[in-house]
Order: C-alpha cells, then sequence, then structure tokens
C-alpha cells in the first residue's frame, strides 16, 4: 500500500499551495486513494476520496475543500451532487463523460488506468469533468493521452517501471508531461512527489 506525501504547486509560478499525505491500493474490485490536504501553514483544508472499479470506472468519488462537497460516480455517463458550505442547497450534475479530474495526483493515476494505454497504442482521447479549487466548480474538458514511452529503472528491488504520458489539452492545445509508475505519480505539472514510504503497487 503505498504511502506518501505530495506537494502541490501552481503550475506558472510555482507556489506552493497544499500538501497532499496519501495511500493507495488496489483491491479485490479495482482501486482506492484517500487524501488529507493542508495548506503551508499546516491547517487541514481537504480529502480526496476515489474508488475505481477493475475497468478504472470512478464507482465513487468524495472531494472536500473550502467546506463545499462533491459526491460522484459513473453512471449514465459521469454523475454527481455538489453542496455549499452552509449544507443547504445542492446542485446535482450529469454528463456524458468518461471519469473526473481535478488537482489530486489520484485523478491522473485514475485516468491513466482507465485509458490502459501501451507504447504503441495511438493518442486516446478522453472526455472528463474537472472539479476547479477553492470551491469544486464542474467544467468538462477534452484531453489526449498517448503513452509515449515505458522504462524500466534498476532499483535495489525490483525494477520501477516508469510510463511516460503526453496530455493534450483539447481546448488550448497546451501539452505537458506525467511521470507515473504505478499508482504513484512522480512527476506533473503543479506536482511533486516529496515522500513515499513504499513502492508503487503495480499498474494494472
Amino acid at each position: 500500500m503505498p504511502r506518501g506525501r505530495y506537494s502541490l504547486h501552481d503550475p506558472h509560478d510555482h507556489t506552493l499551495l497544499a500538501e497532499e499525505h496519501f495511500h493507495c491500493a488496489p483491491g479485490p474490485s479495482g482501486w482506492r486513494y484517500v487524501s488529507q490536504l493542508t495548506s503551508p501553514a499546516g491547517d487541514h483544508v481537504g480529502s480526496v476520496d476515489l474508488a475505481l472499479d477493475e475497468l478504472g470506472r470512478p464507482i465513487r468519488l468524495e472531494l472536500h475543500a473550502a467546506s463545499w462537497q462533491v459526491r460522484g460516480a459513473a453512471l449514465d455517463g459521469v454523475t454527481w451532487v455538489r453542496t455549499d458550505p452552509a449544507g443547504t442547497q445542492a446542485t446535482e450534475g450529469n454528463v456524458s463523460a468518461h471519469a473526473f479530474t481535478g488537482t489530486s495526483p489520484a485523478f491522473l493515476v485514475a485516468t491513466a488506468r482507465l485509458l490502459r494505454l501501451t507504447p504503441s497504442s495511438s493518442a486516446t482521447r478522453v472526455r472528463l469533468v474537472a472539479f476547479t479549487d477553492p470551491v469544486l466548480a464542474p467544467r468538462t474538458v477534452d484531453q489526449s493521452w498517448a503513452l509515449v514511452e515505458r522504462e524500466a529503472h534498476a532499483t535495489d528491488n525490483a525494477p520501477l517501471i516508469v510510463d511516460e504520458y503526453q496530455v493534450t489539452a483539447l481546448d488550448t492545445g497546451e501539452r505537458h508531461t506525467v511521470h507515473i509508475s504505478g499508482d504513484v505519480v512522480l512527476a506533473a505539472p503543479g506536482i511533486e512527489l516529496e515522500h513515499l514510504e513504499s513502492p508503487p503497487s503495480e499498474s494494472m
């Protein structure tokens, strides 16, 4: 069960936004990721709880940020309920999309597990619902994912398999690179792996 800490930065000016303390593990029905987010001052600012089925589809998502809450799942596309800080209003949403995304590294791993790309695969288009900080506002985004390289890095134990993905935002054409090993993001824009207590789980 990988357990560790990511630092989340503004991808443009590299300001530290939060630290995400996580653990994740494959299970009998898929994969689960749980994390707590703290501000640079150490205050609790949110949480992520994401469970996937064996095909990489989100069967449960629960996000908390700035007293806002989102609960969602893959249902007729993806469906979610967003609740305001006062808890008096809940807004339902549904979009014909494949999965969810957001600032947490969990969503990069989840998309990779959903697409199951190989180095010989062509770039694959995916539609996602992004929940943007700090109020978890939903926004539909289209991306293209391609697995451009898979490398084995020698370690003291088994080789570490690292996948390099090229992710393109189809609305702007902006491209960035994501490095994932199993169920841990090693590097991505705005994401740095600061600490890892145990090796990543195998990817699929």
